[in-house]
């Protein structure tokens, strides 16, 4: 009697420590997708950010080189896709983010060609309006590069910790699942020619 006494006893202490640090676990693992949620958040603020410039960008361009419209069209076409693409971090997926970062990529892109048309107008150059917008935009950019780093610590410690063991176990049945990662532009691993 007191070994079968003895036998319960230590198959209760077992479940009661599994038990135990499961919710440990679990527990962890909601403060990790938090983090992860956060990140995302700051990510989409910094976008949203940068958005915000373009119109004034845009706008005192304009007084300068009104003859420019088609690059104005399309900084305002990618500037509207960019800010309808927008995900809830409980909807984050490879699928989402490729369409995210693909928008902002494009945005990226019309951007990069309204600041070569200030190269053709000295006295656009030269504004110190113009020079300022400038400025928040780098330092936009910057805030954008660093948002998205910590994002990516935080998927990186998240997506790790719902994979290892004992928490792989549990882990899909609590629905957490892998949170997808950026990725590098297209011909981002090949070195720009420079041609003097």
């Amino acid at each position: 009697m007191k070994k079968r006494f003895s036998k319960i006893l230590l198959i209760v202490g077992i479940v009661m420590a599994a038990l135990s640090t499961s919710s440990c676990n679990y527990n962890s693992l909601v403060e990790q997708q938090q983090a992860v949620d956060q990140s995302w958040a700051e990510v989409e603020n910094q976008y949203q950010r940068r958005a915000d410039l373009i119109p004034n960008l845009v706008a005192t361009v304009k007084g300068y080189a009104s003859h420019e419209t088609e690059t104005f069209e399309k900084v305002t076409e990618a500037r509207a896709k960019a800010t309808s693409v927008t995900i809830n971090a409980d909807d984050l997926n490879e699928e989402t983010l490729a369409k995210f970062q693909q928008a902002q990529n494009e945005l990226t892109g019309a951007l990069k060609s309204l600041l070569a048309v200030s190269e053709a107008y000295p006295d656009l150059k030269a504004n110190e309006n113009f020079r300022d917008l400038q400025t928040q935009l780098e330092g936009t950019e910057n805030r954008v590069t660093t948002a998205r780093g910590r994002y990516t610590q935080a998927v990186q410690t998240y997506n790790t910790a719902i994979k290892k063991f004992p928490t792989v176990i549990y882990a899909g049945w609590f629905g957490f699942t892998a949170k997808p990662q950026f990725k590098a532009e297209e011909g981002a691993s090949q070195a720009p020619k420079v041609e003097f």
